[in-house]
């Protein structure tokens, strides 16, 4: 509701917090509210913000959310997360994945990210599209998919993406040589140009793509660590270009420095017909 009614008011507040990386009130509000919500539930637990905010910021009382699903607390917990520690878990949040597309009225493509760390892994993602059916008339707007590794994806249903065709998302204005020629090395019938890589990865969950190839340095932990968990938790797979899995402790480089690549199936092929020079140039 806070990023739709920002929106509606049209008071976007943008910042430039540097070359193509913008910041909206939007941006601001969400993470406080959710930061907010999360610190007063688990006091203990490392949260990593997208943005850097005042923490002496004043919440709303009415941002505060504080209940939980009970729907979601019936399910059986995976017995690898049954005895974990508030000092090994580490949530990663970007409050409006796609700002620039946010501010460009590309809302299909703006994703709220709250991804869940354990011992560095990625475990549970919660990925929302505030803007879900904006277009439709009279249709329900929103909707948020999720998924814990052992339990499942819930949210939506499983597509198969096309038979008899390769498409592969890709950044939409975050582009260079070594995004290209991986692209392109994929051999792809279509390429989807994208904002917000919860977006690209949300293609990839819903069949529309093969696989989300990011072939450069520039998303954060906080753009991966959701959906990673959520695609891992559908069966699907999400690393760097050299294969590597990304690791989320509160003290890693912020920076996926190593690319992404991310698929629902067939992941070591598409490793496979990464460049060597794309994979010389990104560090492993």
């Amino acid at each position: 509701m806070i990023i739709r009614d920002i929106m509606r008011k049209g008071e976007l507040g943008v910042v430039e917090k540097g070359i193509n990386d913008l910041q909206t009130e939007a941006d601001r509000s969400a993470q406080r509210c959710i930061v907010a919500s999360l610190s007063k539930q688990f006091p203990k637990v490392d949260i990593i913000g997208e943005e850097t905010l005042d923490p002496n910021d004043k919440i709303p009382a009415d941002w505060i959310v504080l209940g939980s699903d009970t729907e979601i607390l019936a399910k059986p917990c995976p017995e690898n997360l049954t005895n974990v520690k508030d000092e090994d878990v580490v949530i990663w949040v970007d409050p409006v994945d796609g700002t620039a597309e946010y501010t460009q009225g590309l809302l299909d493509h703006v994703t709220v990210l709250i991804g869940i760390a354990v011992n560095g892994k990625a475990v549970a993602g919660v990925i929302h599209q505030p803007f879900y059916n904006y277009k439709t008339a009279n249709a329900t707007l929103g909707r948020t998919i999720w998924g814990v590794i052992g339990i499942g994806t819930f949210g939506l249903d499983k597509v198969l993406p096309p038979a008899g065709k390769r498409i592969v998302t890709t950044t939409r204005s975050h582009s260079n040589k070594t995004v290209t020629d991986s692209v392109q090395a994929m051999s792809p019938d279509e390429v989807i140009p994208a904002g917000g890589c919860g977006h690209k990865a949300l293609l990839v969950i819903a069949g529309v793509a093969h696989a989300y190839v990011f072939g450069s340095p520039g998303c954060k932990k906080w753009d991966t660590c959701a959906p990673e968990a959520v695609l891992h938790a559908m069966g699907g797979r999400l690393t760097d270009v050299h294969g590597n899995d990304i690791r989320y402790e509160a003290t890693v480089k912020k920076q996926n420095a190593g690319g992404v690549i991310a698929t629902m199936s067939d992941h070591d092929w598409y490793l496979s017909r990464v460049p060597q020079s794309v994979k010389d140039a990104l560090p492993a």
